[in-house]
């Protein structure tokens, strides 16, 4: 066999490798929601009813199919000003809707707050394309459209919080670090749960990656190219350059950037978001001096399902930090 078919059948393989690996990890990986929820939690779910404000559903923000939000409107539309949450939905980049968290927005859209969630193209058979990097993209172009439709509807938007769970964990954190400094209105909180913030391979050494194998290699620039959307070879996981590809969508590396105050929640036992990829996310907000609080769950994996108590304090301080960073005036 020629070196250069050799290359190409490693490149095939390692790519294939990937796509696995992504699609067992994180399609599976849906989230931040147990089953049976505790009775402190049902203060956080509310039913959507015509007495919490309006519901406009599925506005365009651009030409893809995927490419619709839903804007929750509170009932009193007589405030000067009023704060924009924008929560985005779980699934691991490979599943899940905005309607999904339906009874997250109704809770905050009772609350007083414009709330938002947003569809974005999932990786799937028929899109193959689309990567986190691309995600994060039409999140980027959502905000906008999100905020003039607000406008449009008579609700001013003067300041915004970025959140989600999972996949739209890390999709909300990538926006508040990376792009809020840019955002047509200031970004002034984050939050949310088990998002993968960081892409570092030896800290992924749950799916094998960072190991010194070819094989590991071979994984690693599969699984980084999928997410990335740019092409990582064994070479660069091996020597490191693979980190300039995935910075873009690293967002532990991009809190400097806009360091908001911060509220999320991690399981220690999570073998869907490697924990260890976590801790670089605490670093970073300790490094940026953030005003932040970090939960670890110990006996939780991706579904945060075994600490009740720590959970409860989470939403808790997400409750105090919304009043804090975004009062309902």
């Amino acid at each position: 066999m020629s070196k250069t078919k050799k290359e190409k059948k490693v490149r095939v393989v390692s790519v294939g490798l990937g796509i696995l690996i992504f699609v067992l990890a994180f399609g599976a990986g849906v989230v931040s929601k147990v089953a049976i929820k505790p009775a402190w939690a049902q203060k956080y779910a509310v039913t959507w009813s015509d007495e919490l404000g309006t519901l406009k559903s599925d506005l365009p923000y651009g030409e893809g199919e995927a490419n619709r939000f839903d804007l929750y409107l509170p009932k009193d539309g007589t405030k000067d000003s009023y704060g924009l949450v924008v929560y985005l939905h779980a699934g691991g980049f490979t599943s899940g809707d905005k309607a999904d968290d339906r009874s997250t927005l109704a809770w905050l859209c009772g609350k007083g707050y414009v709330a938002a969630g947003i569809n974005y193209t999932l990786r799937t058979e028929e899109h193959p394309e689309a990567s986190v990097l691309s995600q994060s993209n039409e999140i980027k172009a959502a905000v906008p459209k999100v905020i003039e439709a607000a406008e449009a509807a008579g609700y001013h938007i003067d300041k915004m919080a970025m959140a989600g769970g999972s996949a739209g964990h890390a999709l909300a954190m990538i926006y508040a670090y990376r792009d809020g400094k840019d955002a047509p209105v200031p970004v002034v909180f984050t939050y949310g749960a088990v998002g993968p913030s960081s892409f570092v391979a030896e800290d992924w050494g749950i799916f094998g990656l960072g190991q010194d194998t070819e094989e590991s290699r071979q994984a690693g620039a599969g699984l980084f190219s999928v997410m990335s959307g740019k092409e990582i070879t064994p070479e660069e996981i091996k020597d490191g350059s693979y980190r300039e590809k995935v910075h873009e969508i690293a967002a532990a590396e991009w809190v400097e950037n806009n360091p908001i105050p911060t509220v999320v929640a991690y399981g220690a036992l999570d073998k869907v978001q490697p924990f260890l990829a976590s801790l670089r996310l605490e670093e970073a907000l300790k490094e940026n001096g953030v005003d932040y609080k970090y939960f670890v769950l110990e006996h939780s994996g991706h579904g945060l399902q075994n600490d009740s108590a720590v959970s409860k304090l989470w939403m808790e301080a997400i409750d105090e930090y919304l009043a804090k960073y975004m009062p309902v005036k």
